[in-house]
């Protein structure tokens, strides 16, 4: 199983350098330490409900695949929480790796999220695979896919 998840991400992170190479040549490439802040301040964005960040950091192609396997593009995930529905309250994340290719970095690690979703409150823990990519010197999320931890 580990080997075909690790086979995915190679995958996802290919793919990723090869469209980021038609769509505009080469880039600065993306470092861990950056990878990390872009994460910290997309949480940051979330819990803050800052709707403006999220507009910026988030791609127009983003695919967010909830652990509850719902899938959200950009619109729709801002719009889940503009709307209240859903309500980042804690973001945390442990057991953190970053892989680095060219312009894409790719972040595994453990997280824990208290969240209210319909006005349940919960306690989220999860493995979660999240992707940046560098474009114009600047990082956007890009993709984001987790599993719940029973």
């Amino acid at each position: 199983m580990r080997l075909i998840l690790r086979s995915m991400g190679l995958v996802m992170a290919w793919a990723s350098m090869a469209l980021a190479q038609a769509a505009g040549g080469a880039c600065n490439p993306v470092s861990s330490d950056e990878a990390l802040k872009a994460e910290d301040v997309r949480y940051a964005a979330q819990m803050n409900n800052d709707f403006a960040a999220m507009e910026k950091l988030f791609s127009s192609d983003l695919v967010y695949i909830h652990s509850s396997s719902v899938l959200d593009d950009k619109a729709s995930f801002i719009e889940s929480m503009r709307s209240g529905s859903v309500k980042y309250k804690v973001m945390r994340r442990s057991d953190v790796t970053v892989r680095t290719y060219g312009c894409v970095a790719i972040i595994n690690g453990i997280g824990n999220y208290d969240v209210r979703v319909k006005e349940n409150d919960m306690n989220v823990v999860l493995r979660f695979t999240s992707i940046w990519q560098k474009k114009d010197n600047a990082l956007e999320f890009i993709s984001w896919q987790s599993t719940r931890i029973p």
